[in-house]
C-alpha cells in the first residue's frame, strides 16, 4: 500500500517545493516562528516568506501580545520588531529572557528606525540577530535557518552570498 501526499504551496522553485512535500509526507514537523510587529504589511511579508518557506506563523501586534503567544504557544523562533506601540521589542525581549519558560527561545530583532549605535545597543540586550528594515529576504530567511538549526552567536546583520548561491532563491 502506498501513500501519496501531495502539498500546494507559494514555494517559488519545484525543488523546493518537493522539499517540503517529502518533509510533511515523512511526519516533519515544521518549526513554529512568532512574529511580532505592528506594521500590517511587514507582518504579512514575513508571514508570507515563512510560510512559504515551510514555518507555520503565529502573529502578535505589541510586545505585550508577543509574550502571552510566546507563553502559551513556546514558539520555535521569534521575530520581534523593535518600535512598537504599548510595549517595544526590547521590553518584551527582556520580559521574555526573564522567564524560564520562554528564556531559551531564538528572538532576532527588526528595526525600520536603525539609527547609529542602535545595532550595538540591540546586540548587547542579547538578541540572537538583528535585522534592519527594509529586510533582504535573503538575508531574512537565511538568518531564521541559522538560527533555528541552532548556530549559536548570530551577530551579521548581512550575509555574503556567491552568484551560484543568490541564483539558486
Amino acid at each position: 500500500m502506498y501513500l501519496r501526499c501531495r502539498f500546494k504551496s507559494s514555494v517559488r522553485h519545484e525543488s523546493e517545493q518537493s522539499e517540503v512535500s517529502r518533509n510533511i509526507c515523512r511526519g516533519y514537523m515544521a518549526k513554529l516562528i512568532l512574529i511580532v510587529d505592528d506594521d500590517s504589511k511587514s507582518l504579512k511579508l514575513m508571514r508570507d516568506l515563512c510560510q512559504a518557506s515551510g514555518y507555520k506563523t503565529l502573529e502578535a501586534t505589541d510586545g505585550g501580545q508577543g509574550i502571552e503567544l510566546a507563553r502559551l504557544r513556546k514558539p520555535d523562533l521569534i521575530l520581534m520588531d523593535i518600535q512598537m506601540p504599548k510595549m517595544n521589542g526590547i521590553e518584551a525581549f527582556r520580559i521574555l529572557k526573564a522567564d524560564p519558560d520562554t528564556s531559551n527561545i531564538r528572538v532576532i530583532a527588526l528595526t525600520s528606525f536603525a539609527m547609529q549605535g542602535d545595532e550595538e545597543m540591540i546586540r548587547e540586550v542579547g538578541f540572537d540577530a538583528y535585522l534592519s528594515k527594509p529586510v533582504d529576504i535573503h538575508v531574512l530567511l537565511e538568518t531564521v535557518k541559522k538560527c533555528l538549526s541552532g548556530a549559536g552567536g548570530i551577530t551579521e546583520n548581512r550575509i555574503e552570498y556567491s552568484r551560484e548561491e543568490s541564483a539558486t532563491w
